[in-house]
C-alpha cells in the first residue's frame, strides 16, 4: 500500500504531492520535486526549510498501473501511496504515517477535487497547478495557471490566488542522442488507442490507413508507441478473424519481429509490406517530438501531443459503433442486448455528435478548430489522402503547430512552481 524510502525522520512541515499517470509523474511531478529541492539547497543553512516529502496516487481510468513503480524507482520521496489505498489514506491517514502538523498538497494531476479533499482531510493548505482551468478555486489557496487564459476563466473575486507560472510540459528536457531525422524521410505516429474498445477499430484501421499512405509516399515511416496497458499480442489479436471488427479492412500483419540496437523494439511488416515501428517506452515525448504528424484516436493522448506541439488528425470513425459488444464497460453489457445495442447507437449517432461541437482537446480548450478532425463513417483511404495531403504542405503543419504553441505557456513552470510551495511553507 505504501513505501517508506528513506527512514521518517520527524519533519516539521509535510509537501503532498498528489498526481496520477506515468505522463504526469515524468513531465509534472519529478521536475517540479527536483527544483523544490535544488532552491531548497541552494538557500542559506538558517533559511533550509525541512519538509518531508510524500507523493500520494489518486484513481484514473488513464493510470496504467505501473506508476508506484515509477515513482519508487526515484528514491526522492519518503512515502509514496497507491491509488487503490487513496480512500483508506482519507479516512485513516496515521495508519500509513504520522503527519506532521502543518503541510501543502499540491495538485500535479488526476482530479482537482481529490487534492482539494486531502488537503482539508489532513488540515493543509493546497496548491493547484491549472494546465486548463481550476475547478475549485473557492477552495484553493493557491492557483498556479499555465497561461492568461487560465487566469481569465477564474471567477474574479478569487483570481488574487492566482499565479501565472508557464507550462510544465514546455520544460521537458529531451534527449539530444535521439534523432528520427533522415533525408528524405518523413515520420507519421499512429495513437490507436490504450483500451480494448478503441483497439479493435484503432488497430484494423490504422493497418490499413498505414498501407494506403505507403502505396502513394514510399519516403514515410510509421511508428506506434504502445501504451503501457497493452503489448505486441493485443495487435495480433485484433488484427485476426477473432475481433469481429477485422472483417472490414483488408490490411493484416504479415510479421512481428523485435529489434536490437535500435530507437524501437518490435517491427510489424503488414500483408501488403508496409513496416511499422513500436515502441514499449513511455511516454516516449523525446520519440514523437521528431515526427511530422500524428493520426490519433479521441482521448487524453491529444492533449498530450498538443502539450508537445505535434501536429495531429483526430479521427473518429463512428462505421462501427454498433458494435457495442466489443466496448469495455456497462456497455459492453447491455450492447449484447440487441434493442439496446440499436437503441444507443441512434442516440450517440443522432444527438451525441450532432451535439458536441470538438473533440480533441486543443480544440475544446481554443474553442475553434487548431487541428483537424475527421468524424463519421470516415474510411482508411480518405485519412490516408488527408495525412499526405499534410505532408505534403509544410506550411500546414508548421501552422498547427504554431496554433498549438499559443494554447500552451512558457517555459520555467517548474521553477516558479517550486518557489510558489517554498513560500507557501515559510508562511506556515
Amino acid at each position: 500500500m505504501y513505501s517508506g524510502l528513506t527512514a521518517m525522520k520527524k519533519k516539521s512541515v509535510a509537501v503532498v504531492i498528489v498526481s496520477n499517470g506515468p505522463g504526469e509523474l515524468t513531465t509534472w511531478v519529478n521536475p517540479v520535486v527536483d527544483e523544490l529541492n535544488r532552491i531548497n539547497k541552494s538557500l542559506c543553512d538558517v533559511d533550509k526549510l525541512d519538509f518531508a516529502l510524500r507523493l500520494v496516487l489518486v484513481p484514473c481510468p488513464n493510470a496504467t498501473g505501473k506508476e508506484f513503480l515509477v515513482a519508487n524507482s526515484w528514491n526522492k520521496f519518503e512515502l509514496i501511496t497507491k491509488s487503490k489505498s487513496f480512500w483508506k489514506l482519507l479516512i485513516k491517514p496515521h495508519s500509513f504515517a504520522s503527519w506532521p502538523k502543518k503541510g501543502v498538497v499540491v495538485f500535479l494531476g488526476g482530479d482537482q477535487f481529490w487534492s482539494i479533499l486531502l488537503a482539508k482531510r489532513l488540515g493543509y493548505l493546497n496548491i493547484t497547478y491549472a494546465e486548463w482551468i481550476s475547478r475549485w478555486p473557492q477552495w484553493a489557496n493557491k492557483i498556479a495557471a499555465m497561461n492568461l487564459k487560465v487566469r481569465e476563466f477564474v471567477p474574479k473575486k478569487y483570481k488574487y490566488k492566482c499565479q501565472i507560472i508557464g507550462d510544465l510540459m514546455a520544460d521537458i528536457k529531451l534527449h539530444s542522442d535521439i534523432s528520427l531525422k533522415n533525408k528524405g524521410k518523413h515520420y507519421i505516429a499512429f495513437l490507436p488507442g490504450s483500451k480494448k474498445a478503441k483497439l479493435s477499430v484503432g488497430i484494423p484501421f490504422f493497418l490499413e490507413v498505414a498501407d494506403h499512405i505507403a502505396e502513394e509516399n514510399q519516403n514515410i515511416n510509421f511508428i506506434i508507441p504502445i501504451a503501457p496497458t497493452t503489448d505486441k499480442s493485443e495487435y495480433l489479436f485484433f488484427q485476426s478473424n477473432k475481433n469481429p471488427i477485422a472483417k472490414y479492412y483488408s490490411s493484416k500483419i504479415k510479421t512481428i519481429k523485435n529489434i536490437k540496437d535500435s530507437n524501437f523494439d518490435y517491427e510489424i511488416e503488414t500483408s501488403k509490406n508496409t513496416k511499422i515501428y513500436l515502441i514499449k517506452k513511455h511516454p516516449c515525448y523525446e520519440i514523437l517530438k521528431e515526427c511530422d504528424l500524428a493520426i490519433t484516436t479521441v482521448g487524453a493522448n491529444t492533449a498530450e501531443l498538443a502539450a508537445i506541439t505535434l501536429p495531429m488528425l483526430v479521427v473518429l470513425p463512428t462505421q462501427h459503433l454498433n458494435m457495442m459488444n466489443a466496448w469495455d464497460g456497462i456497455f459492453g453489457v447491455i450492447g449484447k442486448i440487441s434493442f439496446i445495442n440499436r437503441l444507443l447507437t441512434f442516440i450517440i449517432k443522432n444527438f451525441y455528435f450532432k451535439k458536441k461541437k470538438f473533440f480533441a482537446w486543443p480544440n475544446i480548450k481554443a474553442k475553434k478548430m487548431i487541428v483537424p478532425e475527421m468524424v463519421g463513417r470516415i474510411s482508411p483511404r480518405k485519412i490516408a489522402k488527408e495525412a499526405l495531403f499534410l505532408i505534403k504542405n509544410r506550411d500546414q503543419l508548421k501552422s498547427i503547430k504554431h496554433n498549438l504553441h499559443k494554447e500552451r505557456g512558457d517555459k520555467g513552470a517548474a521553477e516558479k512552481l517550486a518557489s510558489m510551495i517554498i513560500n507557501l511553507i515559510k508562511k506556515l
